[in-house]
């Protein structure tokens, strides 16, 4: 009998996501946003696959994760974003990674690392055109642009792009798609006007890649749809787009018994059996990653029927009421996986939690073995 308990990553669906992304986005460039373990999927893993699959860039939040990828070996184009000015951006500068700059302070930590490393820092400039979150305010962008045009001068920095992120891109009905192009485009300009030439524009994450040629442009920054989940809201599901997820979490029934009626099933017997049933106890809880508030809800898969979650999520254990069918120990049970096998999604646990898909898969912890199908 095998121990099934993991999550089982298809490296050949990252790299056929890739492809669709690339198809959708024929005229841009692809980066595969691999942050945040590879959303929970493995950083070092899945970054292969997608470049395998076609992708030209790598993106990460974290410095360290950039650091971390390029000590790997990919030798290829990486940016990362979400660093603060005692950030080690000399390393970043050191291994040819791409920074970010979405202020003076930051642009001075980049600029006094490049003197440091002696050699160019490829920056690119982030402009606040509407999220409300990391970013050069539009107003402030003069003052930005001197200090990196006196840095220009002095060979410590390249501008590489200018760029955004959206807020409602999986809304695409919505009027600030529009309004923040518009602010993007005006900050491109204004930003060329002071003698910054060859520059990208990049602004499309995953939902803008699906559904948003008009800002497709230089590059597009596909994250979640790499891993063949939808963005959200308005997007539809992955699949109408040719994303199959990458995903599968599987573990084994660990105990089968027999419960009288009436009896409370899990801290606070939130559950309570109607009739004599039996049940099964799965080794996978919230300190794995499993939501706790899909108490009574989450859906899973085992022997080919599908169940819910019976009483609260423990931390190493959930239990699914399983009545009278015939289970042993060591049957699998997949929580989440593929829907054309008939396997619960993603988005149904995200529904259960009262989440986005893009939280189930990145809080996976540690205690959960990540295994890798289809390597090449």
């Amino acid at each position: 009998m095998s121990n099934l308990r993991g999550a089982y990553i298809d490296l050949a669906a990252i790299r056929d996501n890739v492809k669709v992304l690339q198809d959708l986005a024929k005229n841009s460039e692809v980066m595969a946003v691999v942050k945040a373990d590879a959303y929970g999927h493995g950083l070092i893993p899945v970054a292969k696959a997608a470049r395998q699959g076609g992708a030209t860039w790598l993106g990460t939040a974290l410095l360290e994760e950039a650091i971390h990828l390029r000590k790997s070996g990919d030798k290829g184009r990486i940016l990362t974003w979400l660093g603060s000015p005692s950030d080690n951006w000399q390393e970043c500068i050191d291994l040819d990674i791409d920074v970010s700059v979405s202020s003076i302070e930051i642009a001075s930590a980049i600029i006094g690392a490049a003197k440091k490393s002696g050699k160019t820092a490829n920056v690119h400039i982030k402009v606040d055109t509407g999220l409300g979150r990391n970013g050069v305010m539009p107003n402030d962008l003069a003052d930005l642009t001197n200090v990196l045009e006196e840095a220009k001068a002095a060979g410590q920095i390249n501008v590489v792009a200018v760029w955004t992120h959206f807020a409602l891109a999986d809304a695409p009905s919505s009027s600030t798609i529009a309004q923040q192009l518009e602010v993007l485009d005006q900050s491109f300009k204004f930003v060329e006007s002071r003698g910054f030439k060859n520059l990208m524009k990049h602004a499309a994450n995953s939902a803008a890649t699906l559904t948003a040629p008009n800002a497709h442009f230089d590059l597009v920054r596909p994250g979640i749809a790499v891993y063949g989940i939808t963005p959200g809201g308005e997007v539809g599901k992955a699949s109408e787009y040719g994303l199959r997820p990458a995903m599968s979490l599987k573990a084994n029934v660990a105990v089968v018994k027999d419960v009288p009626a009436g009896h409370g099933i899990s801290y606070g017997a939130e559950y309570v059996t109607k009739t004599d049933t039996k049940i099964a106890l799965i080794p996978l809880g919230y300190a794995d990653g499993v939501p706790r508030i899909a108490g009574n809800k989450g859906p899973v898969l085992a022997n080919g029927k599908k169940f819910s979650v019976a009483g609260r999520v423990c931390m190493d254990q959930f239990v699914i009421d399983i009545g009278d069918l015939d289970f042993s120990t060591g049957d699998e049970v997949v929580l989440f996986g593929d829907p054309a096998k008939n396997e619960p999604d993603v988005e149904e646990w995200a529904k259960a939690s009262q989440s986005i898909g893009y939280e189930i898969v990145t809080r996976l912890g540690p205690r959960v073995p990540r295994v890798y199908l289809n390597e090449i």
